[in-house]
């Protein structure tokens, strides 16, 4: 079949940057292309009067030569990328569950413990250090604590740092140590500590998704590189999801231990 051009037929382009190539046949004298006329997405051709012969008209589509092919790595490589990011995520997520550990432990309950002031910082000598680190921190009972800094000339320091922190305690400074002794909690206090207690399990909560987003970003990263598939992504980011949620209940775990702490004051 011959398709018949006018001498101002649109011929549709798929590509408006790529011009298609239109071979008449070898044997068309009469055929002369005047000029091409690219138009939003439309190629217009103009001919002279003599027109094509009766071959049919060859178009060429260069980019279909230049196909775009994906090229993701292997099964092997693929695995080793999940494994790898999925690792650090885990790791991170980790962390945080410590790093929440840690902060529950500081935050007072019924009875004394050193781990209560591993938040406090002193100001020793221009530089702020941990409390813990230029200090030896006992427990002579169940409502005291006793600070013995390594340094006596840092005592003054000392005694500044636990007054300005949130613990709510009366340091007694005696020239050699420094005494701590916890007053009951009460009410009040109970529900004050315990909302400090939720506003750090719902931290430890944010950390654990921007670490999930930033596992996510990777994979994406990858797949910009043609290094995995959309499905690749996909597949991985609910893998992910669960890792996270498993990290989720941690969080929801260690917040309803420590809230019952402050229902029944009298245990740590």
């Amino acid at each position: 079949m011959v398709t018949a051009f006018t001498p101002a037929t649109h011929i549709r382009c798929n590509s408006p940057r790529i011009l298609p190539s239109f071979v008449p046949a070898s044997n068309s004298k009469s055929a002369k292309v005047v000029s091409w006329n690219a138009a939003s997405n439309y190629v217009k051709l103009q001919v002279g009067p003599g027109g094509f012969s009766g071959k049919p008209l060859v178009v060429r589509k260069p980019w279909m030569k230049r196909a775009s092919i994906l090229r993701c790595g292997t099964m092997e490589e693929i695995a080793a990328e999940k494994s790898l990011i999925e690792k650090d995520a885990k790791g991170r997520m980790e962390k945080t569950i410590e790093t929440l550990k840690s902060n529950f432990m500081s935050i007072r309950t019924g009875r004394a413990n050193p781990a209560m002031l591993d938040k406090v910082q002193v100001d020793y000598y221009g530089t702020p250090v941990s409390l813990k680190s230029i200090a030896q921190i006992s427990t002579p009972d169940a409502s005291s604590l006793m600070v013995q800094p390594y340094d006596k000339s840092s005592l003054k320091a000392v005694e500044k740092a636990i007054v300005s922190s949130d613990l709510g305690l009366t340091p007694n400074n005696d020239g050699d140590v420094i005494r701590l002794t916890l007053p009951q909690l009460t009410s009040e206090r109970r529900k004050e500590l315990s909302k400090i207690v939720a506003k750090q399990a719902e931290e430890g909560k944010v950390a654990i998704r921007n670490i999930r987003r930033d596992a996510i970003k990777s994979y994406e990263k990858l797949e910009k590189e043609k290094k995995l598939s959309e499905d690749n992504v996909k597949d991985f980011s609910n893998d992910l999801q669960k890792v996270t949620d498993e990290y989720m209940k941690k969080i929801d775990s260690l917040f309803k231990q420590k809230e019952k702490v402050y229902e029944h004051s009298d245990h740590f």
